[in-house]
């Protein structure tokens, strides 16, 4: 079974959800950097979340890190950059952490200075638009969040059922009439792909 489509569609979701939440964070940063007077959020004083500069940056490297992937997988790319999948999952668990770390603070942070309102119970609060947009933002966190976590098993059964797999090409087509790395990437299974199309055998 040839897991590139399905990967190439997951890490295209995840880019996608990235996008919305890296909006939705310039967006919350945007009001609470300028509330206007007499704003009832922390009586008008500006502020910034830092779970939501977290989750901005995890936002952005992960789109770009999905970019990347898709690139690698489509093209069959197998640079000296994280080309192996051992390489690719330590890439991938540190976003993975990033996420889940963001979307647990940002559910449970209380909005300063008003320590009882928590993120994670913004029914009351639905007919003012910044209330909308953190309950969108925290939404699509976990939504980015399971997307990725869903990547991560994908790869790690693909790689439990291919020998060699985890030292392979990321692109997960390795076939030693084309790769760059002989056969330093595989063991006797991968030398020797029962398809020569795919490399590995699901």
């Amino acid at each position: 079974m040839d897991l590139a489509p399905l990967r190439i569609a997951l890490y295209f979701a995840l880019s996608i959800f990235s996008i919305v939440v890296l909006g939705l964070a310039a967006a919350r940063l945007h009001y609470t950097l300028n509330l206007p007077l007499g704003d009832p959020l922390n009586f008008g004083v500006s502020f910034h979340d830092p779970i939501v500069v977290e989750l901005l940056v995890t936002s952005i490297l992960t789109m770009l890190w999905s970019w990347h992937v898709i690139h690698v997988i489509h093209k069959r790319r197998e640079t000296r950059f994280v080309s192996t999948f051992r390489g690719g999952f330590v890439v991938l668990f540190i976003l993975w952490v990033m996420w889940l770390v963001g979307a647990a603070i940002a559910t449970h942070a209380s909005n300063p200075p008003q320590t009882n309102l928590r993120w994670g119970d913004l029914s009351s609060c639905w007919g003012f638009k910044a209330c909308r947009i953190l309950t969108a933002f925290l939404a699509f966190v976990w939504i980015s969040w399971i997307v990725a976590t869903i990547i991560f098993i994908i790869e790690i059964l693909f790689v439990s059922q291919n020998n060699g797999a985890l030292r392979g090409p990321y692109h997960g087509r390795w076939d030693p009439r084309r790769s760059e790395y002989g056969n330093e990437a595989g063991t006797t299974n991968m030398s020797q792909p029962r398809n020569t199309h795919m490399g590995f055998t699901w």
